[in-house]
Formats: structure tokens, sequence, C-alpha cells
């Protein structure tokens, strides 16, 4: 089937705001205001590199901006100290939906790692229940527009991966969708963790894992075919298992052969990737020929503080880069709901009456 002359044009940056988003790889310590780190860091005394809101946020960008995933994560030094009370978690976490919200995300999965939120002496399940606080508070003011869930993360350098595991099972049903493993992943394999991941397959539980970001096909391969994965998170180097010969004939490796087949979601985040060095720019991102070859893509914020991001930014990035239309965003969007991991008919919910609506409306408009 054709397609319309309105699926042809470029869409406006006011019509991605306006677009219904699903979002999956959304770090909640990698999401703060720059004004509410200040108040924060004020009451406890922490010392930030600079002192008013703008320049903050230029700071963590520039210091994000590396090309490093190490370099990277050391951003986190300054967000994780202001979050280690319950009012603050549940502050961060309001805010987090509050501000999602107004980007018209309409479903969301934040990401944290409980584990790095007790130096004060709240305990895990505490640190659980107030960000679960200021998620419900925001949801409910925000009447029903923005659905959200919390995906707990362990630190692939740590051991407490089946501490945390437990943990996502205990809230299953109160507002934790799944788990995660996070951090550097050089010297770090999933596999370190593989007694985490069978006991969330015994559970039925999601899990996700961080792989092929800044380490190559070893680390999605462990991550698969050894842990189980639901889904990959960033997963980018993928590419290095496609062939693109000089005719433009393309050969998929096993390893990507297999991602494509079962359909496993990868969380793409562009601007990320172009900061840490996993890609060049975006427009040379290989999100492109993944969804030419039509992999399940979905994009991503990854840390919105850091990357100076939002989804209507990420996908307006993608449409200058790659000439996307509302019809291409539409296809991100419900293959991230797809990919939620939220019971099935919830999922269907949302993409019936909320995704697919919504773009309908955006098309009619023109």
């Amino acid at each position: 089937m054709s397609a319309t002359p309105s699926e042809l044009i470029a869409p406006t940056r006011d019509e991605i705001r306006q677009a219904p988003k699903v979002l999956l790889h959304d770090h909640l310590d990698g999401g703060l205001r720059p004004a509410t780190i200040i108040e924060l860091a004020g009451e406890i005394g922490h010392e930030l590199p600079v002192q008013d809101a703008e320049s903050l946020g230029r700071w963590f960008a520039e210091a994000a901006d590396s090309r490093s995933l190490v370099r990277y994560l050391e951003t986190f030094d300054h967000t994780v100290a202001v979050m280690q009370t319950g009012d603050a978690l549940t502050r961060v976490a309001r805010e987090c939906v509050e501000d999602l919200a107004a980007d018209g995300v309409v479903y969301a999965e934040v990401r944290y790692a409980p584990e790095q939120h007790v130096s004060q002496g709240l305990t895990l399940d505490e640190v659980v229940a107030a960000v679960q606080l200021g998620f419900d508070e925001a949801t409910e003011a925000a009447g029903g527009r923005i659905v959200v869930r919390q995906l707990l993360t362990a630190m692939r350098h740590q051991a407490r991966s089946m501490e945390i595991a437990h943990l996502a099972v205990a809230w299953r049903d109160r507002g934790v969708a799944g788990f995660d493993i996070a951090g550097a992943e050089a010297g770090y394999p999933p596999t370190r963790h593989l007694d985490a991941f069978e006991y969330l397959q015994r559970e039925n539980s999601h899990f996700t894992i961080h792989a092929g970001e800044a380490f190559g096909l070893p680390s999605i391969w462990q991550a698969i075919q050894w842990c189980g994965a639901d889904r990959l998170g960033h997963g980018v180097r993928i590419i290095d298992d496609i062939t693109v010969a000089d005719d433009g004939t393309v050969t998929l490796g096993g390893l990507a052969s297999y991602v494509r087949d079962k359909r496993i979601p990868l969380e793409m985040c562009p601007s990320s990737n172009v900061q840490t060095g996993a890609a060049d720019s975006v427009a040379e991102h290989p999100i492109g020929l993944l969804t030419d070859l039509r992999f399940r893509v979905t994009v991503n914020t990854d840390n919105r503080l850091m990357s100076q991001t939002s989804m209507t930014d990420e996908m307006a990035k993608l449409v200058e880069g790659f000439g996307y239309t509302l019809t291409d965003l539409r296809w991100f969007t419900i293959n991230a709901m797809k990919s939620a991991f939220l019971p099935f008919d919830e999922r269907l919910a949302i993409i019936d009456s909320v995704i697919k609506p919504g773009y309908a409306a955006l098309g009619e408009s023109r």
C-alpha cells in the first residue's frame, strides 16, 4: 500500500511533541532537574561543580559528552548523592513523571539501582516505596495520561543482583515491572549474575540487560543465550554482526539473525550512544540500518539530564537524520509498547486506545 502525501511529510517538532510516545530505557538518576539537584544538594551540604541551574545543566552535558562510558557514568556521583532520603526520592520520581507526561510520553519504564540509595540508612524496600509514592502522585495528578512502571537495576560490578532480583519479584504487583543490570560492561559480563537471572526465570519475571553498548557481540550473546534477556539495553553493537557489501547486499551473522528472528527488542538511545562513543553521530547511528532491516527497534532517552534530551528531542533528531515520517515514529512507538513489561491486555489497550488514535489525529490534522 502506497503512502499518502501526508505520511511523506516530515513531522514538525510540535507534532512530535504531541504524538504519544513510549519510553523503555530511562534512568531515574539520569533525569533530574538541575534546579532540584541544587536545592537537594544544599539541604545535605553536597558540593556541586557549579551553583546555578543553567550552568549545572550545561556542566552535566559537557562532562557526559566525553565519548567515554566510564567518564559518562561519573556524572552520576552528584545525582545519586542527593537521592538518599525518602522525601528526595519521592520528589525526583514525581518530577520525572511530570516531565515525561509534559513531553507526550504515555507509557514509561523508569529504572534505577536501589542499592545506590541506601547510604543514609534507607532499606531497599523503603527506597522502592519512596519512588513508587512519587510515581503514584504524579500519575494521579496527570489524570491517567501516563502509565509508569519501575525497573529495578543491579550494578554489574557489585554482588547484590540476587537481592535486587528478590526485591523486584516482591514488588511485581505493586509498580515494579522488571529487573535490569547496568554499569561498565568491560570486565563485568552478565554471566556473573546468572543465579539472579535463573531465579527471575523461575519466577516468570521480566528482565532486560545492558549489553552491546560499550562492549561488543560477546556481551549481547551472553545476555541472550546464557542469561535469557527479554530485551537488550542499547544492543547497538549488534551491528558488528551485520555486513553490508559494496553493492548494498546485507548479510546477517548468526547472532544478528537470531535477535531479529526472535524479535528481541533493542532499547536504542541515539544521543547517549554518540556521547559514549558507540556511534559517531545520530545520522550515522546503526538505528538507521537496523530499522531498514526491521529489527525490533525502540527509541529511548537513557539519561535526559546528561544528554540534555527528551523523547521529542530523540525523535526529532531521527527525523532530521533519516527523514523519518509520523508513520515511522508510530512504528517505533508500537514496537516499544509491544515490548513493554506490562500484561498483554494492558499493552494492547494502550496501542489501540491511545497510540493509534493519537497518530491518526496528527495525520488528519494536516
